[in-house]
């Protein structure tokens, strides 16, 4: 796995990890994952210590959003990319004790096959994730760092007003917004908590400013 570059977004804890793609006229060839090597970036010393213990897919239609997303027992941390299409990834830390608690961060993850690398998006345990998807075909790839445990599954509504989209990027903001009011979502992500209901939770202490970085 060649990276090239390791970059935080304006919540540091989430990263962007570009990795270099090998193309010829027949096509390309990398190396989408080497757990060595992410064990070893200097620049994100937090996937140092963490396993990765299944990895999903998705397709959606354009205009699909789901999430947001996040879970506990264990916590799961996600390496997330584009396979074919486009989305708008968000984050959002629903750690209580953070300075960017209530704080959503976007990104734009794509696939283009003529390019000579990707983005792989951290998004660490602490986070609520989700996405919507730009493309008429949309597969995204997730690498977990915990398994799926649907009694310690949330969600966070996307449509909470008391979410700060201050730290978010301006342009994929108002893209975003734009995109909102015709979005294609299932009930139980519409129906998700707001920031305020999560604050008030009996889970909520399990996701503080500083997760332990052990492996599951």
């Amino acid at each position: 796995m060649k990276i090239i570059s390791v970059t935080s977004l304006t919540i540091p804890d989430v990263k962007v990890i570009k990795f270099a793609r090998f193309a010829d006229d027949r096509g390309y060839f990398t190396e989408t994952i080497r757990i060595r090597d992410l064990r070893t970036i200097p620049k994100a010393p937090e996937l140092h210590d963490f396993e990765f213990h299944q990895i999903n897919e998705s397709y959606s239609h354009e205009n699909v959003l789901r999430g947001l997303h996040f879970q506990h027992e264990p916590h799961m941390g996600k390496l997330v990319r584009a396979i074919e299409g486009s989305i708008i990834d968000v984050a959002l830390d629903i750690r209580v004790e953070s300075e960017t608690f209530g704080k959503a961060i976007l990104h734009e993850l794509s696939f283009d096959k003529k390019a000579d690398s990707q983005d792989w998006l951290w998004v660490p345990p602490g986070f609520a994730h989700g996405f919507i998807a730009m493309s008429k075909d949309t597969r995204m790839e997730y690498a977990c760092t915990g398994w799926w445990n649907p009694q310690c599954e949330f969600g966070i509504t996307i449509f909470d007003k008391n979410i700060d989209w201050t730290l978010a990027d301006k342009e994929l903001h108002k893209k975003f917004k734009e995109l909102l009011p015709n979005a294609i979502i299932n009930e139980k992500d519409k129906a998700g908590m707001t920031l305020s209901a999560w604050k008030q939770s009996k889970d909520v202490n399990k996701f503080m400013s500083s997760l332990p970085k052990v492996k599951n």
